[in-house]
């Protein structure tokens, strides 16, 4: 049989072989590394037998699905841990995540010192080298084995299955588990792992299910790693929006409020609407039209968009469907209907279009509790909306205009290098969740890879997270975790313009359907606000800062001084306070670094009578004597071309 490599080169081999022989007989050091492999395009364990041509890959650790493979085994050690540990603890998921591994138990919560004791029983039974082995089972036999095991979680699971499906398992000494695999051949691999945190999750992320307790962890094959990566999470912790947005006072979420609803503070709030005012002038620069539509509308208008059909668990409705006399209202998703009714209060030409509306739109929508999370998921938000009505021929152009003025907002943010182009398009298999027929989605998809091809977007394609109405480009970001959320996205709608019946009039004076471009500039004011003090660790650009300067008397006598040049700052648009208190100016500089203002203002005699001020900033330290008209000149010309400072000093 032959062999084909990755690089290319072939084996041949006059018997069967397994994966792990097939890695040994290229290097022993391939072999001791090898986790995993990729055969004919799937995924499997180093134990298959190969036993016909084939392409192969051998996956280690550095490769993504290697690595999969070696914290799922991972997962399954923590699992026979707490079996060993808890034996009445239920056995839920533990997938191989990004960043490491969960598991999910039907189990009282576990406390600091409960994953201290379980990780050392993981110790042990690293240490005993267990013979990881995979076996399967008929449906039923499946289903038989873990009552009598006593998992009803995977029996749930098993019965989701198609009746003639064969169940995998994989066992380790006195555990098995259900799973599809692929895993390590034993237990000692795994033994640079920590047990990071522990929360609750609902059974398959429903809120009416059970709450489970959830272990987090990471593995990997060298302490040396593990350790580095504790680091990066020790820092992603002190950078968390959600820490250290709330220490900074720019928001705030009340329980008798309710879960994602932040309050935004005076801070928080003035950074957004800094944000909000750069984005509807930019968008004014180029052709954008504003509206200003309702927060609500009758289910009517949201049975028209077929949001009703394919968005309403998502919706907050108001009213009773079922009461005949009841007018059914709900709370708005999104603006694209609103906007379809400005375009249709007029006729509209071919000159007309491409028509641009842009609108800064608070939405509304009803995330599952256990989804909730500080200012990146929450339930009602504001979002830099926009929708393009365009003929045929400009779909390509304006679409480019999108994604233009995307990346001009992530490169003014300094964002540009933290995100990931994806090209999210319909399931076929699934087809119920879409507007539209096969042959139409084919063609739109088709179009818009070639508009990505053509505009050079570096992109992954991903299958099923298309909108119902059309496929998309979502622009991701990662939070400090490495959790993935969608920033910016411009999506591609052939079907909408048809159920509003919208048109244009042609050159030939006939009426042609528009296509539809929904987009976002900079997407969710919230969701940007959390990836920018992460991103900064609070550190902003000082266009951004809720306050850019504070001016800092050394002693009561300067007060009045103070007050000037405080007044002078103000009256030019700049973001100004002033410490007045009794405390030493020492004291006064340590508390403003703290609160991470860039720039210190310090008078006391010598000011005053020259009619200057001493500027320390993050930037320089101390950056001497200046007069207040040189001091504005910079810091206004730095604020208006939104520069971002390396930052030099003062970074605490």
């Amino acid at each position: 049989m032959k062999i084909t490599l990755k690089d290319g080169s072939v084996k041949e081999y006059q018997q069967e072989m397994s994966v792990l022989d097939i890695a040994k007989d290229i290097s022993e050091g391939l072999g001791r590394a090898a986790t995993a492999a990729v055969v004919d395009g799937k995924v499997v364990d180093l134990r298959t037998i190969i036993n016909k041509d084939v392409e192969l890959s051998i996956l280690t650790f550095n490769d993504a699905e290697g690595r999969k493979a070696f914290r799922h085994t991972a997962s399954h050690v923590l699992a026979q841990a707490v079996k060993r540990l808890y034996p009445n603890a239920k056995l839920a998921i533990g997938p191989a995540i990004e960043e490491g591994f969960y598991y999910d138990f039907d189990a009282e919560s576990f406390s600091r010192e409960d994953l201290d004791k379980i990780e050392a029983e993981m110790k042990k039974i690293v240490k005993e080298d267990i013979k990881i082995e995979n076996y399967t089972l008929p449906r039923a036999e499946a289903i038989k084995f873990m009552e009598e095991q006593g998992e009803p979680y995977k029996v749930e699971l098993i019965q989701d299955l198609p009746e003639d499906a064969v169940i995998s398992f994989y066992k380790q000494g006195d555990f098995t588990d259900l799973c599809a695999g692929p895993h390590l051949l034993s237990t000692k691999t795994i033994k640079a792992f920590k047990l990071l945190s522990s929360s609750g999750a609902y059974w398959r992320g429903d809120s009416k299910r059970p709450m489970l307790a959830r272990i987090y962890g990471t593995a990997y094959t060298k302490n040396a790693d593990l350790e580095e990566h504790i680091v990066k999470l020790e820092d992603a912790k002190k950078r968390d929006h959600n820490k250290l947005g709330r220490e900074m006072e720019l928001f705030a979420t009340v329980d008798v409020i309710g879960q994602g609803l932040p309050l935004m503070m005076p801070k928080g709030a003035m950074m957004i609407q800094t944000l909000q005012r750069w984005i509807e002038d930019e968008e004014e620069k180029r052709g954008y039209m504003r509206t200003k539509t309702p927060l609500m509308a009758k289910k009517d208008l949201y049975v028209i968009s077929d949001h009703w059909g394919h968005y309403k668990e998502g919706m907050f409705v108001l009213g009773d469907e079922n009461d005949e006399k009841s007018e059914v209202f709900a709370l708005r998703p999104m603006t694209c209907p609103f906007q379809y009714f400005v375009y249709k209060q007029s006729q509209k030409s071919y000159r007309d279009l491409p028509c641009r509306y842009g609108e800064t739109s608070t939405l509304f929508r009803n995330e599952d509790s256990g989804e909730m999370h500080g200012l990146t998921r929450v339930r009602q938000f504001t979002i830099s909306e926009g929708h393009l009505i365009v003929t045929p021929e400009q779909v390509e152009e304006e679409f480019k205009g999108c994604l233009d003025l995307a990346m001009y907002c992530l490169k003014t943010l300094g964002l540009e290098n933290d995100v990931t182009y994806q090209f999210s398009k319909w399931d076929p298999n699934n087809k119920q969740k879409y507007l539209g027929d096969s042959e139409q989605w084919e063609k739109t998809q088709d179009r818009m890879r070639e508009i990505l091809i053509h505009l050079g977007v570096n992109f992954t394609e991903e299958e099923g997270e298309a909108a119902f109405y059309g496929p998309k480009l979502d622009i991701q970001t990662k939070n400090v975790y490495g959790k993935e959320d969608t920033m910016i996205t411009i999506q591609l709608d052939f079907a909408l313009a048809d159920r509003f019946d919208m048109f244009y009039i042609d050159k030939n004076g006939e009426k042609k359907r528009p296509f539809i471009i929904h987009r976002t500039s900079v997407g969710c004011y919230e969701r940007t606000l959390a990836t920018l003090i992460e991103k900064y660790a609070g550190l902003f650009p000082t266009w951004l800062c809720p306050e850019q300067v504070r001016v800092l008397p050394i002693s009561e006598k300067y007060h009045d001084y103070a007050n000037e040049v405080r007044n002078t700052l103000r009256n030019k648009g700049i973001k100004v306070t002033i410490d007045e208190r009794a405390e030493k100016t020492g004291y006064k500089i340590r508390e403003a670094r703290l609160d991470k203002v860039p720039y210190m203002v310090v008078v006391g005699q010598k000011e005053e009578e020259e009619g200057t001020i001493s500027v320390r900033s993050r930037y320089n330290g101390d950056e001497g004597s200046k007069s207040i008209e040189q001091f504005l000149s910079e810091i206004l010309e730095e604020i208006a071309t939104k520069e971002i400072k390396e930052i030099k000093v003062d970074k605490e």
